[in-house]
């Protein structure tokens, strides 16, 4: 007869659709410039949805000095599948130098699980 896992050594869970979802974070300098690449992702089908927000302070240290700006951040949402897509087209949109490209696996509800997926899949 098979013991059961002890508590501190439970199985892992398997990944699920609802595991797929992928929040991809970037800034810009401005609402316009944040505007256009949401449109763009969208548009091109590599993010469901995009959230700007902002102004923003940040930070940061650019060529051996402490900067800081006002920033408009883009929470973007894709798949697993279409994550390099979605970066990529950032990266080409970008007027930054070295964009900021944050990526995090999240979980999400069966319903809008579905719906990111449905919403990035190529037609």
């Amino acid at each position: 007869m098979a013991m059961p896992p002890q508590r501190d050594q439970q199985p892992s869970p398997e990944p699920s659709a609802a595991q797929d979802v992928v929040e991809i974070r970037t800034t810009f300098a401005t609402r316009a410039a944040a505007e256009d690449c949401a449109a763009r992702l969208v548009a091109d089908r590599v993010a469901a949805c995009v959230q700007i927000d902002g102004p923003l302070q940040s930070t940061y240290r650019w060529k051996a000095a402490v900067q800081t700006a006002t920033e408009y951040r883009c929470t973007c949402k894709t798949t697993r599948e279409r994550k390099q897509d979605c970066s990529a087209a950032i990266t080409r949109l970008h007027d930054y130098q070295t964009p900021e490209i944050l990526v995090a696996v999240v979980t999400a509800s069966p319903a809008y699980a579905a719906w990111v997926r449905s919403s990035v899949a190529q037609p």
